[in-house]
């Protein structure tokens, strides 16, 4: 979600201290949220001057390939769409570091992104130091002992045909001579527009069939992870109009509801 509060923040710079909204500002605004770009588009549909004077703006549409974050420079974007509703900001707050919302921020997002850079996020150091942090009760499984605790490292993804997903990752353990060799493939499903969940995954550690009781207890953990409806609190709503998952891509189409309260319309500290 850092890479859309990224965004936010450069669609309010599209508001100049004067009141005018150009396409070469809007642009200029995202642009400087991005380390590198190969393609960048953005189009503001201007409402009446006097609208414009009081922070309204009709829509504003983003069309990006190749975009690279600043501060998370393992993070690229094959391809980003985004459309948004009108946006209204308090008058007061025009051209000031942070202008203010008057109503939710509305928008519909398609992001493509490829293997090869989700492997290259998630094979990062910053991203490494995260799964350092994630881990797991196996609950007796495997020779350690009782509620041993794993480590997560070295991870890798594949996706395949027809929305499944093959991965792999070292559990490591104090009470282990060696790293368990965790491959996982499994489909995926959205339920309700909000919760990603596994189908029909299917486990193994060291070549050996995981059974099927620690497999459900991992994945009705996962699946509670992935509700989307836990950002709910935080003031974002996001609904997954569409998950195509093929060879070597992602495809993602999702509508995004932001409260004016919402942490996630801070401008980043770059």
């Amino acid at each position: 979600m850092e890479f859309f509060a990224l965004l936010v923040s450069g669609l309010l710079g599209l508001v100049t201290p004067v009141g005018l909204v150009v396409d070469q500002t809007a642009e200029n605004a995202i642009r400087s949220q991005l380390a590198q770009v190969e393609q960048l588009q953005v189009r503001v549909d201007n409402a009446p001057t006097h609208q414009l004077l009081q922070g309204k703006v009709a829509k504003v549409r983003v069309a990006g390939r190749s975009l690279q974050l600043k501060k998370w420079q393992d993070i690229r974007i094959a391809a980003l769409e985004l459309e948004t509703d009108a946006i209204e900001l308090e008058p007061r707050s025009l051209g000031k570091k942070r202008p203010l919302f008057k109503r939710p921020l509305q928008a519909g997002v398609r992001l493509v992104l490829t293997q090869q850079d989700i492997n290259k996020l998630i094979q990062s150091p910053q991203f490494l130091v995260m799964l350092q942090k994630l881990k797991i009760n196996t609950g007796g499984y495997s020779n350690t002992a009782p509620n041993s605790v794993y480590h997560f490292t070295k991870p890798n993804v594949k996706f395949l045909a027809d929305n499944r997903l093959s991965a792999q990752v070292e559990l490591q353990d104090r009470s282990l001579d060696k790293p368990l060799l965790i491959r996982v493939e499994s489909g995926f499903r959205i339920v309700g527009g909000r919760n990603i969940q596994l189908v029909n995954p299917i486990v193994a550690a060291n070549g050996e069939q995981v059974p099927p009781q620690f497999v459900n207890t991992v994945v009705n953990n996962l699946n509670k992870r992935l509700d989307l409806s836990n950002l709910e609190g935080d003031g974002l709503q996001v609904r997954i109009l569409k998950l195509n998952m093929k060879p070597e891509e992602l495809e993602i189409a999702a509508f995004l509801r932001v409260e004016p309260s919402s942490r996630f319309l801070e401008t980043p500290s770059l």
